[in-house]
């Protein structure tokens, strides 16, 4: 059996940029299943992987990141997922969790062939993120009810292309396997 991990993308967030408003929306929409996933791989010893964006702050650290994000506008967005001491933490400068960032090393080295992925935002960064995947031959699983996306058509067409295009298990989150 292929070893799995829980990668959550961009949940760390002030939502402070464009397009903020309708992210939100979505967010609070997907943030119950995210949640539940997120205790449900707790719960099961799988690794619980945050990869998060810096905000372009390059003295960033994840205490950093997410301190801001807490005394962000949406806070409620952010506390219940945030990181718990066993959770790993990967800063990220662009759309792609594996864009010059040490994931690719780190999964490697925790013997994991297999990521599902939730967060935000499933037209840009989920989906750029399980085509690296894709690329660097790792399993793909995406929990459609626990991304969130600015414009839902987008969000709709991704998540068909990481399934025809990426070999992506898209599924509801209970469908989800560790």
């Amino acid at each position: 059996m292929t070893t799995s991990a829980l990668v959550v993308i961009d949940m760390i967030n002030t939502y402070e940029h464009d397009d903020a408003e309708l992210l939100v929306r979505s967010v609070r929409r997907a943030l119950p299943v995210m949640t539940s996933l997120i205790d449900r791989a707790r719960a099961e010893d799988v690794h619980v992987i945050y990869v998060n964006d810096n905000f372009g702050r390059w003295r960033s650290h994840h205490d950093e990141i997410l301190r801001t994000a807490l005394r962000g506008p949406h806070a409620e967005l952010v506390e219940p997922v945030r990181p718990d001491e066993r959770s790993l933490f990967v800063v990220k400068a662009r759309h792609s969790i594996f864009y010059q960032t040490p994931l690719e090393y780190l999964l490697a080295q925790l013997g994991v062939g297999r990521i599902v992925l939730c967060g935000q935002v499933t037209e840009q960064c989920v989906l750029y993120s399980a085509l690296d995947a894709h690329i660097r031959h790792l399993r793909v699983a995406v929990a459609r009810d626990a991304v969130a996306h600015i414009h839902s058509d987008l969000a709709d067409a991704a998540l068909r292309l990481m399934r025809r295009n990426m070999d992506a298990q898209v599924c509801g989150a209970e469908e989800i396997r560790f």
